[in-house]
């Protein structure tokens, strides 16, 4: 059981021991940098360290603290993944980017020993060449807005006192100690907290559903099941701020009168999955946690359960099923979760992003939360950067941004000079949104106005060499297999959209093919039982919607305007770079090459079988067109 008292003596002795550190070195921990080989950078760090008689220590004491040179310490996703390993130190202010063993002796030697920056290991602004000290310094992070993220890169995940002495676990003190259940549910109305999973339903109205069921049993879920491609952000917080997860947690519990929650993590995710158990069991080692919380007599607990991977089971009744040990499938609603959900009990079920926006309402008003925002969507929305840009990761703007701040502003705009296409928002339940949308405002109306959504916070971003029916066809892909196979729509539509589709892209489509894809994505979105089966059409859809003359060139021209479908294109030789060496003409298999000894070679595109033989011979790269 913790005490008030107690809460602010943990926060008090950790802000003391940590006043006696003269410098903090932060690596990220982060899954992206530990792939990266963060963790061998961490120990040859610190082996450099003693091997130089150097005062550093990798634990911050508050029982007997000392004083030391250096505290060497790591953090969760510090968010500018494509520069990891990335390593901070204060107060210094610096921020070092692919960091490696071999840089290791010019770190301790020059800017640990001697207090100067190592230059060639700080970011360089590619549009102003600057070299750039620190975060605030770099536009990625600089035009950001981090409020859930603010804290995943600078705490060590796996020491609660230190999450405790930023504040932590004052919000759920506050609900369990000065509020009662109705006051809870109606503070969280008031922020206009929407749920960060996709549908952007209002919290506190969930909330509220599930508070004014009858019941003795009831229980908080934490939907941690994070599967859209490309998309990390939930791992990212669980792996980087696992109290704040916990902490929302608490606060729902005391909204609605729940003695047990769950967090329901991939299993895919070993990181997170460490972290959230550590987390909870440094919670009740403290008293956080069990029995007679903050001594209100009430009781809550949290469990950890790894889910097996299926993308259906982020669908909650789905996820429901899951963790009671049934197979993951959707079932009819109503009755909705918040009426009967876990074991027949009223059941609140957010996902990570959205509990862990929870503690800074209760601790700093509604209406602090609603300064930041749109007046529907309030708030910040993280989003993971990737495909074709300049810099991509994790990222954390303010509802109502736009997509041309986010792609040129934070990202740095299209890579190689090419230009910009089109962005896929919500993994393969979203839409595209192309250059006409560039300065829409990202909420949930807006986007839901042009049959696009948030959901889950992925960006893909395409340049204009990308295909937008494989693309579409990806997606597809994906929805199929995940598909838990219940409903027939879904189950048997979308692998029928999948073969439309490498129809379209193998040169057997036309326009009647265009049409029945069409339909059929409407009827699938119609009829299928769950969100996964209605929203899994979208991406095919909207590109029909803004890409449509593109899907006709491949079916009326059978032709691929980006080069990338291989049957749909043909190779051609570049006659400033062709040499005549014959080479490619005596590997054709089907005598398709033209000319002789030294002249320039031609191929009969009426011969051409686009086997690809001819590019990969040709060493001079003169051949162009073919896929990948």
């Amino acid at each position: 059981m913790m005490q008030e008292s107690t809460l602010a003596a943990i926060a008090t002795d950790y802000r003391e021991a940590a006043d006696l550190i003269r410098r903090r070195v932060v690596l990220c921990a982060g899954t992206g940098c530990v792939a990266n080989g963060a963790l061998a950078v961490h120990e040859a760090l610190l082996a450099a360290l003693k091997e130089r008689d150097c005062d550093v220590t990798v634990e911050l004491r508050t029982e007997q603290p000392e004083e030391h040179d250096l505290l060497l310490s790591t953090s969760g996703c510090q968010g500018f993944c494509q520069m990891g390993p990335l390593l901070g130190i204060e107060p210094d202010g610096l921020l070092y980017t692919h960091v490696t063993v071999e840089d290791i002796p010019d770190i301790v030697d020059h800017t640990l020993l001697r207090g100067r920056a190592v230059e060639r290991l700080l970011y360089v602004d590619p549009a102003t060449g600057a070299r750039c000290k620190g975060q605030e310094d770099i536009p990625f992070y600089s035009r950001q807005t981090r409020r859930i993220l603010e804290e995943c890169g600078k705490l060590n995940p796996e020491d609660i006192r230190e999450y405790i002495a930023h504040g932590g676990y004052r919000g759920a003190m506050t609900a369990w100690t000065r509020m009662d259940a109705e006051g809870v549910c109606r503070e969280i109305l008031q922020s206009g907290l929407r749920g960060r999973g996709g549908g952007g339903f209002p919290t506190g109205r969930k909330w509220e559903l599930a508070r004014i069921e009858a019941s003795n049993e009831k229980y908080v879920i934490c939907n941690g099941d994070e599967g859209d491609p490309g998309a990390f952000m939930d791992r990212s917080v669980m792996e980087g701020n696992p109290h704040s997860v916990i902490e929302g947690m608490m606060i729902a519990a005391r909204a609605i009168g729940a003695c047990e929650g769950y967090v329901y993590v991939r299993a895919e995710y070993p990181l997170a999955v460490k972290r959230m158990h550590k987390a909870v069991e440094d919670a009740r080692a403290l008293g956080v946690l069990g029995r007679n919380v903050f001594f209100s007599g009430s009781s809550f607990d949290v469990h950890v359960m790894e889910g097996a991977g299926a993308f259906v089971c982020g669908e909650e009744t789905a996820l429901i099923a899951s963790i009671e040990g049934k197979r993951g499938m959707p079932m009819p609603k109503p009755p909705f979760p918040a009426q009967s959900g876990l074991w027949g009990k009223p059941t609140v079920i957010n996902n990570v992003e959205t509990l862990a926006s929870v503690p800074a309402i209760i601790r700093d008003g509604a209406m602090a939360y609603r300064a930041i925002g749109t007046a529907e969507s309030p708030g910040t929305k993280t989003f993971a950067l990737t495909g074709h840009v300049e810099n991509t990761g994790l990222i954390e703007v303010p509802f109502g941004s736009t997509l041309r701040d986010i792609v040129f502003s934070i990202g740095g705009g299209i890579p190689k000079g090419r230009r910009f296409k089109a962005v896929q928002i919500g993994g393969p339940s979203g839409g595209c949104l192309t250059e006409a949308q560039l300065d829409l405002p990202l909420d949930f109306d807006s986007l839901r106005s042009i049959g696009a959504m948030v959901g889950s916070g992925g960006l893909v971003v395409m340049d204009d060499s990308t295909c937008m029916v494989k693309i579409a066809r990806f997606f597809m892909q994906f929805a199929q297999n995940e598909s838990c196979g219940k409903c027939v729509l879904c189950r048997e539509g979308t692998k029928q959209m999948l073969a439309l589709l490498d129809d379209i892209i193998e040169g057997r489509g036309s326009m009647e093919t265009l049409e029945l894809l069409e339909t059929l994505g409407h009827v699938i979105q119609k009829g299928s039982l769950c969100g996964l089966g209605k929203t899994a059409p979208s991406p095919v859809l909207s590109t029909l919607r803004e890409f449509r003359a593109e899907y006709e060139a491949h079916v009326s021209a059978k032709h691929c305007p980006s080069k990338a479908c291989k049957a749909l294109c043909k190779p051609e030789i570049v006659g400033e770079l062709c040499k005549g060496c014959m080479k490619c003409a005596r590997l054709c298999p089907v005598g398709a090459i033209e000319g002789g000894k030294k002249q320039v070679h031609r191929i009969n595109p009426d011969v051409c079988i686009n086997c690809g033989a001819c590019l990969t011979s040709c060493a001079f790269q003169a051949i162009k067109g073919v896929a990948a």
